[in-house]
C-alpha cells in the first residue's frame, strides 16, 4: 500500500451489539410458537397427534404395562361397540382395547351402543352401559390389607358385581356428585345418573349396599332402590318389582338350526314374585332400539319363529296386578346359525394364568372362528387365531372352564380346562 493510500485510511471504526443468550432463546421460542400455531390452524388433527406423542414420551407409560405390584391394575375384560379411554396423563381419547390397563383418574366413555366390562384385582366388575361417562376413582388392592376400588359416574348407568373379599373392611364404591354408594360383598347393583332430570339412583338386585350423602345414611337391601338429587331434602327408598331371571337360551349361546326362518327358538325365564304378566322383547341391538319381536304372556316361556340368521338380544320385564312394570332383566345375546355340514375345527388352549380370582385363558383357534367360554363370547381373537380371555371372578375351589368353538364351515370343537382358585 502506498503512502498516499495509508494517509487516506486514517481511522477504522468497528461497531457491535451485545445480545444475551436469554434474548436469543426468547426469540426462538416466540418464532416456534408462531410457526406451530400456523401449522395447528392448517393441520389440527396432525398437530394434536404430535402433542399427544410428546406427552406420552415425557410422561411414564401406563398402557399395557402394570405399574402396581402383582398386576393389580384394572383392565377391560369385555368390549362391545364404541368405547373410548382418556388416560390421566394424556390429552387425547383413544379406542379401548384389552391391552390398556386403567389407573386412578382415567376416563371411560361409551357410545350409544357401547358396553365395557372392567375387572379389578379384588374380583369386582363394573359394567359400563351405553352413553355413559365414568372415572376410575380408586384402586387399592394389596394382599395384606382391605381393598378399596371405586368409580365416579358423571352420566349414564353402571352395573357392578362384587365377590367374596378375603379381608374384612374391603369396599367397592360408586360416587355421585355429592353422594357415595358402597356395595357389600357378594352383591349386584345398578347405579345411574341422569343429568337431564338431575336424578341419581341405586337399585340392588342381590346382596346389599349403603348410600351416604353428608350426614345421611341409608341401607339398601335386595330389590330396593334409593333415589335422590343433589338438591333434594332427603334420600327416598322404595321397593321395586323384581325383574325375571333369564334361563334359556344362555347368554351368547349359538343356536344352530336347519331352517332359521321356520325353526322356533325356545325362550324361558324364572318366575318373578308378584308378577302377573311378562313382557318379552327381542332386538337386533343391545339398546333395544330395533325391536323385532315383542309379546306379553302369563307363562314363563315362549316359542317364537321367524328370526333370520344373525345376532339377537332378548329381555323380559315383569308386570304386577296394578300395572307396575319392573326394570328389564339383564339382556342375553344369542346367535342364530344355519346348520352346515359338521366338521371338526382347530382349537387349542396353550395356558391359563390366575389373576386374583379371575382366570386368563390363552389359546389358538382358526381365523374367523367364534368362541364361547363359560357362556360368554370371546371378543379378543387376533387375525391369526390367537386369543386371550378373562373369566368372571370365581369363588375359591375347583372349577371347570368350558371353551366351545365354531368355525365358518359349521365345524365345532369343545375344550375343558380344570382350574383351582386358592
Amino acid at each position: 500500500m502506498s503512502e498516499a493510500e495509508r494517509q487516506k485510511v486514517s481511522r477504522v471504526e468497528v461497531y457491535w451489539h451485545t445480545v444475551k443468550y436469554r434474548t436469543v432463546v426468547l426469540y426462538v421460542i416466540v418464532t416456534a410458537t408462531i410457526v406451530f400455531s400456523l401449522l395447528y390452524l392448517a393441520f389440527p388433527d396432525r398437530s394434536a397427534a404430535v402433542l399427544n406423542r410428546i406427552a406420552d414420551t415425557l410422561a411414564p407409560s401406563s398402557r399395557g404395562v402394570a405399574t402396581q405390584p402383582g398386576g393389580r391394575q384394572a383392565r377391560f375384560v369385555n368390549l362391545d361397540g364404541k368405547v373410548q379411554v382418556k388416560k390421566v396423563n394424556s390429552v387425547q381419547w383413544v379406542n379401548a382395547d384389552y391391552q390398556i390397563t386403567l389407573d386412578k383418574g382415567d376416563l371411560i366413555q361409551t357410545g350409544p351402543e357401547g358396553v365395557a366390562r372392567i375387572a379389578f384385582a379384588d374380583g369386582t366388575t363394573y359394567t359400563v352401559k351405553g352413553n355413559t361417562l365414568v372415572t376410575v376413582e380408586e384402586n387399592i388392592v394389596e394382599g395384606d390389607r382391605a381393598s378399596r376400588v371405586g368409580m365416579h359416574i358423571t352420566s349414564g348407568q353402571v352395573d357392578l358385581n362384587t365377590g367374596t373379599w378375603p379381608i374384612s373392611g374391603s369396599k367397592a364404591q360408586v360416587s355421585f356428585e355429592n353422594a357415595v354408594a358402597s356395595i357389600r360383598a357378594n352383591s349386584r347393583a345398578a347405579v345411574s345418573s341422569d343429568p337431564q332430570t338431575n336424578q341419581q339412583q341405586i337399585t340392588v338386585d342381590s346382596g346389599s349396599a349403603e348410600l351416604n350423602r353428608g350426614s345421611e345414611h341409608v341401607d339398601i337391601g335386595q330389590y330396593e332402590r334409593a333415589t335422590f338429587s343433589p338438591n333434594s331434602a332427603s334420600i327416598v327408598k322404595t321397593q321395586v318389582l323384581a325383574p325375571p331371571e333369564l334361563d334359556q337360551p344362555l347368554n351368547l349361546q349359538p343356536i344352530i338350526v336347519a331352517d332359521p326362518k321356520r325353526s322356533p327358538v325356545h325362550f324361558s325365564w324364572k318366575p318373578s314374585a308378584m308378577a302377573k304378566v311378562y313382557d318379552f322383547q327381542a332386538s337386533t341391538t343391545e339398546m333395544f332400539n330395533h325391536i323385532v319381536a315383542e309379546k306379553k304372556t302369563a307363562a314363563t316361556s315362549l316359542d317364537i319363529s321367524g328370526f333370520d340368521p344373525g345376532d339377537y338380544f332378548w329381555r323380559v320385564r315383569a308386570i304386577d296386578d296394578k300395572g307396575e312394570v319392573s326394570d328389564p332383566s339383564n339382556s342375553y345375546k344369542f346367535t342364530l346359525v344355519e346348520q352346515a355340514k359338521a366338521q371338526e375345527m382347530f382349537l387349542e388352549v396353550d395356558n391359563t394364568e390366575l389373576q386374583g380370582n379371575v382366570v386368563e385363558v390363552i389359546g389358538r383357534t382358526e381365523p374367523g372362528a367364534a368362541l364361547i367360554i363359560n357362556g360368554e363370547q370371546v371378543a379378543d381373537i387376533q387375525p391369526d387365531g390367537h386369543f386371550r380371555y378373562f373369566t368372571q371372578p370365581m369363588a375359591r375351589g375347583s372349577h371347570t372352564i368350558v371353551i366351545t368353538g365354531q368355525n365358518r364351515r359349521g365345524g365345532t370343537a369343545i375344550k375343558r380346562v380344570d382350574v383351582v382358585i386358592p
